[in-house]
């Protein structure tokens, strides 16, 4: 199993963080589009790291077009020596809308084919054939010498998806290398609902499960005191509660039965009552969420819950321990 640590940081930090990260035996550096781009760390990473894999997870897609998209990782890629893994996401419909002012809908048809339209982008560079992708959202079918970069020496990077709904999830297993799971993501959700779409995906390409990454960033609840326990709980009790409060997301409360919880968590939100969201998270749902335990035996919870299913882990919040690690990928430390 992979591991991976967060870039996220100022950008003059980028550079000793990325090379702590590779010190400490990470696999790989991940940025997200936050409060800040998504791209920029991982040029810095780059330029400062030998072999950690640099993942955007995520990018916000539909922010932006498959041509920009595809120039900018092809940058990254030829920059990082083969070593982008392009991490996608479609944002909610408000955000794509009002923060971005750019159009929402058919969301998973859109994806696929923005996927597909940036493939086709990389493969007139990569073969020099004439560009010509006409979709029902996208077309682009102009690309002249002067605006080629040509070949790329290290190929076309790698296309993760970022999925909670099970349309999504099918778009990963047909037209992405690997799926970034959401944090806001039970075990049983994963299992009976992600994965069978990822395989009706796959299975629909012609395409098999072997070269398909599954990619987890785990919500766990450790600490060596009580008092470190109640504190980590206490931090991914709001994240479920901020997550949950998203309609997108309800399917994963109702396989539970939660769903009503999801309405009055929406209700909170918009009332900006935010403090008051965590308080109706109760141990069951953290539980379902998260992993529990001490730092030394947290790993191989983890690993009877989803070690056969998990490719590559990060934590959503903190760091691992070189113990972690290595029980992670089955080491002795």
């Amino acid at each position: 199993m992979k591991i991976d640590g967060s870039l996220m940081a100022p950008l003059a930090e980028v550079p000793a963080r990325a090379r702590a990260l590779e010190a400490a035996g990470y696999d790989g550096g991940i940025t997200a589009e936050t409060g800040h781009d998504p791209f920029l760390p991982l040029l810095l990473a780059a330029e400062h790291t030998e072999r950690l894999e640099l993942i955007t997870a995520i990018t916000v897609a539909f922010a932006r077009n498959p041509m920009t998209v595809a120039v900018t990782a092809n940058d990254l890629q030829l920059a990082s020596r083969g070593r982008l893994l392009l991490g996608l996401g479609s944002q909610v419909k408000a955000h794509i809308e009002k923060r971005f002012s750019m159009p929402w809908s058919h969301p998973a048809p859109r994806m696929r084919e923005f996927i597909l339209a940036v493939r086709a982008i990389w493969q007139s560079w990569n073969t020099g054939e004439k560009l010509d992708f006409r979709g029902d959202f996208y077309q682009h079918t102009l690309m002249t010498p002067f605006f080629s970069p040509g070949p790329n020496p290290h190929g076309a990077p790698r296309v993760l998806l970022a999925a909670v709904g099970e349309l999504m999830a099918e778009v990963c297993g047909e037209v992405a290398d690997g799926i970034l799971v959401h944090a806001f993501t039970t075990e049983r959700y994963l299992r009976e609902r992600t994965l069978p779409a990822i395989e009706r995906g796959l299975a629909r390409a012609g395409r098999s499960r072997e070269r398909f990454e599954v990619v987890f960033p785990a919500f766990m609840v450790s600490g060596e005191t009580e008092e470190q326990m109640a504190a980590s709980a206490a931090l991914v009790r709001q994240q479920i509660a901020f997550y949950g409060s998203t309609p997108q997301y309800r399917a994963v409360l109702e396989l539970h039965g939660w769903g009503e919880l999801q309405g009055e968590l929406n209700v909170l939100s918009k009332q900006g009552r935010w403090s008051e969201m965590s308080e109706l998270i109760d141990d069951g749902m953290v539980d379902a969420f998260a992993v529990r335990g001490r730092p030394a035996d947290i790993a191989e919870r983890f690993l009877q819950r989803y070690g056969d299913v998990v490719d590559r882990v990060s934590l959503y919040t903190g760091e691992a321990t070189p113990a972690m690690m290595g029980a992670l990928r089955g080491e002795r430390v």
